[in-house]
């Protein structure tokens, strides 16, 4: 039987108490019904919105994180007040109709028959609309909470992490960028090139040993000048060089050359040789020699480079006071030299111990009060030159003697000889 047919004897009669009862009890059990269907929609809400949440929070920051978990656990204590309100509610109910069950009985013998049913009808339409009013309410409140929720909910800012890390890349980016352009521009080129320290070379030549050329960047260049400055080295004339750099383009190449200690002499050609006992292949002009400097007689390459070394370890006065050099090999001694000092003493010593015995001529000098020579073949003594030119000169007359004496011996030979043909011929 319809609800409608049960309100049409109903209306116009008055309920009893009883009546009235039953029409609570059944108008709480009906909000029961209705709580616990929307405690389920609620859950069902939750879990979606429990899922959403954890895609979200993959992409939040933490303070996010902090920030939605709080108004999570704010939600959640409302809806459990809510819930505990609602649930002291149906206690009441349930003590109430625990308290009157025989007139619950006599409800349910009424609701049994015809009657009853058709009086109940038109307040359970009522109860109805209450409740759907009561639900959209609720719904509405709902609502209103998440929306004021949503509200307080401030826009997120960048957190600082990620700006760094946009930073950290963007700058190496730029300055990649600039670099490049910077290298298509004529300024990666333009340098500026000064050379110091050059007396007997010029500049261009100390370019052109370093192989600097116009093309090259100036970055290249500035990372590549240690090799640059050893390449320079290849002159003969360097013996140390430098390159210095200074913002923006300017570049000093800085020189040390090799001193000349002597003079090759062929003839009147002078030949400098260098510290380093390599011997220059153009000679210079008379106008440019010195006062005073040492002549070399000879020009081995091998004998200049240990004549080189050995005056290394001679004092610069001994050095200074040396005219010539020249080779006076004996049967004992093959690299036997003749050293003729300025103050026409003479000194007689090995190659190979000139570094050795000729700083002892510092301490032999004083006593010489002629002009001498100095014998340091085997061991070391003196004489005078005059003495020696007088005995030098007699050995070369008694030799002479000797050798006028031989020749008239073979004349006399010869003439007996002939004598001898002669006769042999005439005696046949």
């Amino acid at each position: 039987m319809s609800k409608d047919k049960k309100q049409e004897p109903t209306q116009g009669k008055e309920l009893s108490e009883w009546q009235k009862r039953n029409q609570e009890y059944l108008k709480k059990k009906a909000e029961e019904e209705a709580q616990l269907a929307k405690e389920k929609a609620q859950a069902d809400t939750n879990k979606k919105e429990a899922a959403k949440a954890l895609e979200e929070e993959a992409t939040l920051s933490e303070w996010q994180k902090q920030n939605r978990e709080y108004l999570r656990k704010k939600a959640e204590e409302e809806t459990k007040e809510e819930q505990e309100s609602d649930l002291s509610e149906d206690t009441e109910a349930e003590e109430t109709s625990d308290s009157n069950p025989e007139e619950q009985k006599e409800s349910a013998e009424d609701q049994s028959s015809p009657e009853n049913e058709e009086e109940t009808t038109e307040p359970e339409q009522v109860e109805e609309e209450d409740e759907k009013s009561e639900e959209t309410s609720n719904e509405t409140k709902v609502e209103e909470k998440r929306s004021k929720s949503k509200k307080k909910i401030a826009k997120p800012s960048i957190p600082s992490v990620h700006i760094w890390r946009a930073v950290t890349i963007l700058i190496p980016s730029l300055l990649v960028l600039f670099f490049s352009i910077y290298l298509l521009t004529p300024y990666s080129t333009l340098k500026n090139i000064e050379v110091t320290g050059t007396v007997e070379t010029n500049a261009d030549q100390i370019k052109e040993a370093s192989r600097i050329r116009d093309s090259d960047y100036t970055f290249g260049l500035l990372l590549n000048k240690d090799k640059h400055a050893e390449m320079i080295k290849s002159n003969h004339w360097i013996e140390s060089a430098s390159i210095h750099y200074q913002f923006p383009t300017n570049f000093t190449i800085q020189v040390k050359e090799y001193g000349i200690v002597a003079y090759y002499v062929s003839g009147e050609d002078h030949y400098p040789i260098l510290s380093s006992g390599t011997v220059e292949t153009s000679s210079v002009s008379l106008v440019s020699l010195p006062e005073t400097y040492m002549s070399v007689l000879f020009n081995d390459e091998q004998q200049v480079k240990t004549l080189i070394g050995q005056l290394a370890e001679v004092s610069p006065e001994i050095k200074q006071a040396i005219k010539t050099i020249e080779l006076a090999p004996t049967s004992v001694t093959s690299d036997l030299l003749k050293i003729t000092m300025y103050d026409t003493d003479e000194i007689l010593v090995p190659l190979s111990e000139l570094g050795k015995k000729l700083p002892y001529y510092s301490k032999i000098k004083p006593q010489l009060t002629v002009p001498s020579g100095i014998d340091m073949e085997v061991g070391i003594y003196s004489y005078s030159l005059a003495d020696k030119a007088l005995e030098d000169a007699r050995i070369k007359a008694k030799e002479e003697e000797k050798k006028k004496l031989e020749e008239e011996k073979k004349k006399q030979e010869e003439q007996g000889n002939q004598n001898q043909t002669t006769q042999q011929s005439q005696s046949r």
